[in-house]
């Protein structure tokens, strides 16, 4: 009987650990995220009436050529399609809108790898009072563009965190220059 024992239990160890190593194996990519800020020399419902208007972005992200809307950008389903200079094009809709705390959320619905090299994101776009100004905060998660095991480096996490991170610093620089009066 113990003989029948030890070697049910080193069957089953066996097996627990070969399951463990499998799972390991196939664990996929992490999300990533990324967060980028800016301070603007405006009041908070100032820059809200330019960063909360979803379907407005191509007025003051410079890496958007053109972008197009279904719905007014303030209710929950709400779409925009951005051609982005690069000639990609970016279709996302419009999760949650508050404009009581100048924020919205929104998500990639189509990826296009020419655009970013990500394969899905969510981010959101707030406004908070900062000082005598605004600090406009822009958070994004998201998962590399090749979501194998061993991506190709031009779709790597490292390749996403630096196209996402370029893409929300560029918009906020535009969104600065617009809200304060510049080009």
């Amino acid at each position: 009987m113990r003989r029948f024992h030890d070697s049910l239990f080193g069957g089953l160890l066996a097996a627990a650990t070969f399951t463990v190593a499998t799972v390991a194996l196939a664990h996929g990519p992490t999300p990533q995220k990324i967060e980028a800020t800016v301070t603007i020399a405006a009041p908070p419902d100032k820059v809200w009436t330019v960063a909360g208007n979803f379907a407005g972005i191509a007025g003051w992200n410079q890496l958007v050529a053109s972008g197009t809307s279904k719905g007014d950008g303030t209710k929950n389903g709400d779409t925009r399609t951005l051609t982005l200079k690069n000639g990609g094009v970016l279709q996302e809709s419009l999760d949650e809108y508050d404009a009581a705390r100048r924020s919205y959320s929104y998500r990639l619905d189509d990826p296009d790898l020419k655009a970013l090299p990500v394969s899905s994101y969510s981010a959101t776009v707030t406004v908070t009072p900062e000082g005598a100004g605004s600090k406009v905060s822009w958070f994004g998660r998201f998962y590399r563009g090749d979501t194998g095991n061993e991506p190709p480096e031009d779709l790597s996490d490292a390749a996403g965190r630096a196209a996402m991170k370029a893409y929300f610093e560029a918009g906020l620089a535009g969104l600065k220059a617009k809200v304060e009066g510049g080009p």
